[in-house]
């Protein structure tokens, strides 16, 4: 079975990933063509660098108010219809012998999961899924602890766990931009202590990590990105147990080196929706004249979809080769 969801399975694949120096990619979903494409450029990359069983983690949102995902997935705005949508459909592409991305070692990820909000998701749901961020950041620091310790306790012989200290930023609608300092004596500062504390008292595997950057953001390159704090959170963990959320706003010079940071997981969606739309846009204005004319491969709404998987699955693989994925070629 290509999608795996047992964590005694799970959890040699991180080895593997820290082992290797490389970044496991976290691509999000929100509707069946985007789930194609993360299996598609997973594929693509691995018959291009050999690699006869690439990983990549498919993740997806369910009420998560800055972007719901499992809402978006069909028509209904049903998340639960969303998600067990978004699931089958794995199952389908990638979970059997003949299926045609069987060769792509898939984990299933619930990302941004509110204790209350996505509720179903994080308990009846569990069954789909490897990963999950246990998402308390919006609650008063010692609730988060509390709800986050209480789930551990229950789900973690089940699934790997993302804990998160504070609120990150998105772009335009969640806490204001913060000055960092960059030094290395500023980058081991009180959020440091903070955050592995938490991690040591709630239990959780992954930390999703305050660096610098900016979800949903349009401003590629202009982030700050808190390498040192990077590096003091792993040498407090003494293991590689990070996750990056936000990089739609790092260029790929800011993303070069981030397993040697102590990233174990890279989790983007933003920019490739975005480019993958704006490619097939342009494809639209381009084969206008045959649209409007009717031209039955030009007009039917498949193309723009059709265009939209292969941008990106593009992006996705060359976010892939800055992940370090080249280093699993046989």
């Amino acid at each position: 079975m290509a999608v795996v969801t047992s964590r005694k399975e799970i959890e040699p694949i991180f080895e593997e990933f820290r082992s290797r120096g490389a970044c496991m990619a976290v691509f999000c979903t929100a509707s069946c063509w985007n789930t194609e494409a993360i299996l598609l450029a997973a594929k693509r990359f691995g018959e291009k660098h050999n690699i006869s069983r690439p990983v990549v983690s498919v993740a997806t949102t369910f009420n998560y108010p800055f972007m719901p995902q499992c809402q978006r997935v069909t028509y209904s705005g049903n998340a639960r219809t969303g998600f067990i949508s978004i699931m089958e459909h794995l199952n389908v592409l990638a979970a059997s012998e003949d299926a045609p991305y069987s060769n792509v070692i898939v984990l299933p990820h619930l990302d941004h999961a509110d204790p209350k909000l996505d509720n179903w998701a994080l308990t009846e749901g569990v069954d789909y899924l490897a990963t999950v961020m246990f998402d308390a950041q919006k609650y008063p620091p010692e609730e988060n602890l509390r709800m986050t310790m209480e789930y551990v306790h229950a789900y973690a012989d089940r699934v790997m766990i993302e804990g998160i200290v504070e609120q990150l930023s998105v772009e335009g609608r969640a806490k204001g931009a913060v000055q960092h300092d960059q030094d290395a004596g500023a980058a081991r500062d009180d959020y440091v202590d903070r955050a592995t504390d938490f991690m040591e008292r709630t239990g959780v595997d992954f930390l999703v990590a305050d660096l610098g950057t900016e979800q949903q953001s349009v401003r590629v390159g202009e982030a700050q990105y808190l390498k040192d704090r990077a590096r003091a959170l792993t040498e407090a963990l003494g293991t590689a147990r990070l996750v990056l959320h936000g990089t739609s706003c790092l260029s790929p010079e800011q993303m070069d080196g981030l397993a040697e940071d102590g990233i174990i997981r890279v989790n983007t969606w933003t920019r490739i929706v975005r480019e993958a739309g704006q490619f097939a846009a342009d494809e639209v204005v381009g084969n206008i004249g045959s649209i409007r004319s009717g031209e039955f491969e030009f007009a039917d709404p498949g193309a723009f979809i059709r265009n939209a998987t292969d941008k990106a699955a593009l992006v996705m693989e060359e976010l892939m080769e800055i992940m370090g994925y080249a280093r699993f070629a046989a």
